[in-house]
């Protein structure tokens, strides 16, 4: 019971920290088709990305891609903002206490489905993408 006395939940930028982390150990291939995306955590997402999303909730969003695609890019564009992934830090510890996973499983998985968003892909194809760089697949890799 007594470390439970002085654990923390993560603040902003140890979640960032840990999500940086957690990118670094993706397999090499992965993250060298992410060169320039830049991965931020927000204690929740503004008004502006909840209406566009149509949630419901401040708590429905735990990550959000800003960009555009790499399939979607244009070579005509003269700078181009660069690609973004929110982290949403309270709904994804809201997340985290109601489910039987850890907290870096969890960071992991939006990480990677928020990344798969930068490629291009569906919701559809996140499963896939996710199995792919599976930690035990990573694991035998490293």
């Amino acid at each position: 019971m007594g470390m439970w006395i002085s654990t923390k939940a993560p603040s902003l930028a140890e979640m960032e920290a840990m999500a940086h982390r957690i990118y670094e150990r993706l397999p090499k291939g992965f993250r060298d088709r992410c060169e320039g995306l830049i991965i931020r955590v927000d204690d929740f997402p503004t008004d502006e990305v909840l209406d566009t999303m149509n949630a419901e909730s401040e708590f429905d969003l735990l990550g959000l891609f800003q960009g555009i695609g790499l399939p979607f890019r244009s070579v005509e564009e003269i700078a181009p903002m660069p690609n973004m992934i929110w982290l949403y830090r309270r709904p994804i510890l809201d997340y985290w206490a109601a489910h039987d996973e850890s907290l870096g499983h969890i960071i992991r998985h939006v990480l990677i489905h928020e990344i798969g968003h930068h490629f291009g892909m569906s919701d559809d194809d996140m499963e896939a993408l996710e199995a792919s760089v599976d930690d035990d697949k990573v694991a035998a890799r490293n």
